[in-house]
């Protein structure tokens, strides 16, 4: 028998019961004071501020500002083997390119801050969350200050903040029924960098073709205008795709998260690496189909936006399973919509697992100096395997009837697992 909301709300609470996880929601969903905003955005603006002030500030963003540089210049962006993004992308990059360095190293922290921000509130919206709730307010500032990837991706300036911050805008307006919009903004990200073409799953399990149109058509024609524009455009077919391909070098090794490259680095031969990788891949995948099938009712909580959520994070792991690199910022693009649903019973962050699952990224936590630097990326990966299995594990949950209590004139209550009927107004005819 499928556990009521209450219930659910009960466990997460604690063993004081239902009453208690109601409150506890209750005290989370109410307006923050002046004070938990003060204290709230002093940590994302000194996070930005702290990241300003270092050396290696913008360390990624770096290639991209000397890619537009390049094509300003006349040349070819794609003589730089570590620029891997679209044609359309170095059109993206025009306007950092022309702002003075000491603006950008100013601008751009608070630029990462304000799309992960702007990704966090379209997940609380995608769950009918207040803006100005404890929830929000409190969540984004524990986020910024205790998860380590946020300071590392406001550090290097990646542009998966923008993957951050359209995949939650593009799934509220999808669950706004406006699926065009969604694509466009997919198809804007994808310009920028292609991080989100696993999505488009969401489109054709949605049947969406209009909007898995646009999210094909904008970044195809934004780069047909970037590849006019520069020299010798086949560079990135024949020197950028083979070294994106083959996971880049030595330089991005360490800190590449994916299962293909840091089981080789524990002993397991490539090719197993590679079968296992592709292996949890498809799993995934199939996970992915089998939560959008199950179309989840009221009685767990659902209109359908943690259908949605869960289905295109599932397909984001799965993806980040085999690409590569995967690096440890990638997991931005979905943990604002898993800790968003958390509002919701029988979500993912109800569960124990996730959390540990999260350990590994928690800042301040002392690690043995083995997993610290250049083999950080076995925690990554134990992030990313550990969120994949367990998010994998709820989307195969399979479906459950709810028994309810079925009553017919002259007859004591009984329960029919087929229907839950109201009581019939004579004996003379039965509940179906």
């Amino acid at each position: 028998m499928r556990l009521r909301p209450g219930t659910w709300l009960g466990k997460w609470g604690g063993a004081a019961g239902p009453a208690t996880g109601h409150r506890l929601v209750g005290w989370l969903l109410r307006p923050a004071s002046r004070s938990w905003a003060a204290v709230a955005l002093a940590v994302v603006l000194g996070i930005a501020v702290s990241t300003s002030l270092r050396e290696n500030w913008g360390s990624d963003n770096a290639f991209v500002v000397k890619a537009a540089d390049t094509l300003l210049a006349g040349g070819s962006p794609y003589e730089d083997k570590r620029f891997l993004y679209l044609p359309s992308a170095v059109i993206m990059a025009v306007p950092e390119a022309l702002l003075p360095q000491p603006v950008l190293r100013w601008v751009l922290p608070l630029g990462m801050s304000a799309l992960l921000a702007l990704g966090w509130w379209a997940a609380l919206r995608l769950f009918s969350v207040p803006a100005r709730s404890r929830f929000a307010v409190g969540g984004f500032a524990l986020l910024a200050l205790a998860y380590e990837p946020y300071v590392n991706l406001v550090l290097i300036g990646n542009w998966t903040a923008i993957s951050a911050a359209a995949l939650p805008v593009a799934l509220l307006l999808a669950h706004r029924r406006s699926w065009t919009a969604a694509g466009l903004v997919v198809g804007l990200a994808i310009a920028c960098k292609p991080m989100l073409v696993p999505v488009g799953l969401v489109f054709l399990l949605a049947r969406q073709w209009r909007g898995l149109a646009v999210a094909v058509l904008v970044p195809l024609g934004l780069s047909l205008l970037g590849a006019l524009m520069m020299p010798s455009p086949s560079l990135f077919f024949t020197k950028t795709l083979p070294f994106l391909l083959q996971g880049q070098d030595a330089y991005a090794l360490p800190w590449d998260a994916s299962p293909v490259a840091v089981l080789p680095r524990l002993g397991v031969p490539q090719p197993v690496a590679v079968a296992l990788a592709g292996a949890g891949a498809l799993a995934g995948l199939f996970a992915a189909w089998r939560r959008w099938r199950r179309t989840d009712g009221p009685g767990d909580g659902d209109g359908g936006e943690l259908r949605l959520a869960e289905t295109a994070c599932m397909v984001m792991l799965a993806a980040f399973l085999v690409s590569r690199p995967s690096f440890d910022h990638y997991l931005l693009v979905v943990l604002p919509l898993l800790l968003a649903s958390a509002v919701r019973p029988g979500s993912m962050p109800r569960s124990p697992w996730f959390w540990l699952a999260l350990t590994p990224q928690v800042a301040l936590v002392p690690w043995p100096s083995e997993l610290a630097h250049k083999r950080r990326a076995f925690k990554d990966c134990a992030t990313l395997c550990g969120l994949a299995i367990v998010l994998a594990r709820r989307a195969l949950r399979p479906g459950r009837v709810i028994l309810e209590p079925v009553t017919t004139a002259g007859s004591p209550p009984r329960t029919e697992p087929e229907c839950a009927a109201t009581p019939a107004e004579s004996a003379s005819r039965t509940a179906f």
